[in-house]
């Protein structure tokens, strides 16, 4: 993996372990040679990952709408900051600059793009890996959601293990490193309507 797209929030929450936990990510990604692709703030946990990440003198990468840019929570000092006039714009060009995605902690706008990443995923529109570093378990109630939607049948198994996840970075780095994306869907491979 050359570079991975963040997903995290834009607040840094009350714990502050979530926010060093995050700048030791973007450490961690700079140390494996794997550049940062994010949404290009300076605040919150999206701030703490790029700074840990330029602490080490890594690539990163910011992708950020204009009408956020103009907002002025841009981080100025990274590698590249790519503006796009849409969330939806941004969502592509962090998934083409991307080998593969993890979600840190956050609200709405990381659970959508998370889900989002998943469902293309899902449909064979990508074969890469998603990670979610589930820290302080953060992430157990979705996690027993995700479960209960496999239970009701609402979720496939293959779909539902699509999701990485580990209490620790460098397990969950691991296991995307041996990821084996799942074949796509035969009705997704016909033609026609």
């Amino acid at each position: 993996m050359n570079r991975i797209a963040v997903f995290c929030g834009s607040s840094a929450g009350i714990d502050p372990y979530f926010e060093q936990e995050a700048f030791r990510l973007g450490q961690l990604l700079t140390e494996k040679n794997i550049g940062l692709v994010y949404g290009g703030a300076k605040i919150g946990l999206m701030g703490a990952v790029a700074e840990g990440a330029l602490d080490k003198g890594g690539e990163v990468i910011g992708v950020i709408p204009d009408f956020l840019q103009t907002k002025e929570v841009a981080h100025n000092d990274l590698s590249e900051m790519i503006v796009v006039k849409s969330m939806h714009e941004r969502k592509l060009k962090m998934h083409d600059l991307s080998d593969g995605f993890i979600a840190l902690p956050g609200g709405f706008g990381t659970m959508e793009e998370l889900f989002e990443i998943l469902t293309w995923a899902q449909l064979g529109l990508h074969h890469k890996p998603i990670g979610l570093l589930n820290i302080k378990e953060f992430y157990q109630p979705l996690l027993a959601m995700i479960q209960g939607m496999n239970k009701q049948d609402f979720l496939k198994t293959i779909n539902k293990d699509m999701l990485l996840q580990d209490t620790d970075m460098n397990n969950l780095l691991q296991k995307m490193e041996s990821y084996k994306a799942p074949e796509t869907p035969e009705w997704m491979k016909k033609s026609g309507t």
